[in-house]
């Protein structure tokens, strides 16, 4: 499967691994796109696994509405589930680093039917994110996510110069000149910039989250993350109420798939083999 459709968008989306083996989805986050997986993938399918990695939502070209409510939360859970009914599973494995932990979890909240584990990697639960907020110093780090509500000037940031400034500000937060280039680079096409910021300007059109998770779930924190503070990864767990696995990853960066892809790994395989 080279792309799954909804409605009247096409996905892109990369399918890796045998065709009978296990489903793993992997969702990616912002400014990435489907080759933040590229070093995690191999390492999935050598042990049987399917591994579909899309590119999501205003990543795909064919899939770019310019409104910000098509950006709210459960239209982006609804493009998963097309893509889970494409590969033809029943149940699926979703793991989301960054917006796509953030879609994980939602995804788990809204169809654990279909979901066998759920993973997110740097990105808590959202409602511990809400707690946090008022609880600790994370409101500071998310200071982007105000700007990012701006119009224009985002943009701008993120295409003038064919991107310098954002090269900048990604290299300074610790991910590799390598991935910078196959993220910003794909943001100057036309819309580009304003489709992926749009998953921010979504925000204030999306519920939260009820309930607690009810599938096991395995969350990976990064010490040495810029943008998400350690109280809301330590409250992530009230919000599970199923088999749950906390990691810490002592001085990594927000870019785990990217810096670590051997770890985040070798935690998926333990996790999606562990006995339910």
């Amino acid at each position: 499967m080279q792309e799954f459709s909804r409605q009247d968008m096409a996905f892109d989306v990369k399918d890796s691994g045998p065709a009978d083996g296990d489903v793993v989805v992997l969702l990616h986050g912002y400014p990435e796109n489907r080759t933040s997986w590229d070093a995690v993938t191999p390492l999935l399918t050598d042990q049987g696994l399917r591994v579909l990695a899309p590119d999501q939502r205003g990543y795909s070209p064919r899939a770019r509405p310019r409104r910000r409510r098509d950006y709210r939360m459960t239209e982006l859970v609804a493009d998963v589930l097309a893509l889970v009914d494409a590969s033809g599973a029943e149940r699926v494995h979703v793991v989301g680093h960054d917006w796509g932990g953030a879609v994980a979890w939602a995804f788990a909240a809204s169809h654990p039917d279909r979901l066998h584990t759920v993973t997110s990697l740097t990105t808590p639960h959202p409602r511990a994110m809400a707690a946090s907020m008022v609880r600790s110093t994370q409101l500071l780090h998310s200071w982007y996510m105000l700007f990012f509500q701006l119009p224009v000037l985002p943009e701008l940031v993120v295409t003038s110069g064919g991107g310098t400034r954002m090269r900048q500000a990604l290299q300074r937060a610790g991910l590799p000149p390598e991935a910078v280039d196959r993220y910003v680079t794909p943001l100057q096409q036309p819309g580009a910039a304003r489709a992926a910021l749009n998953w921010y300007r979504g925000l204030p059109f999306s519920k939260p989250l009820r309930g607690k998770i009810q599938v096991p779930a395995l969350y990976v924190y990064a010490t040495g993350d810029a943008f998400l503070g350690r109280k809301a990864a330590d409250l992530t767990g009230r919000y599970v109420a199923a088999p749950y696995r906390f990691e810490v990853l002592e001085g990594a960066s927000h870019w785990i798939p990217e810096e670590k892809p051997e770890t985040v790994a070798q935690l998926l395989l333990e996790h999606i083999k562990a006995p339910a």
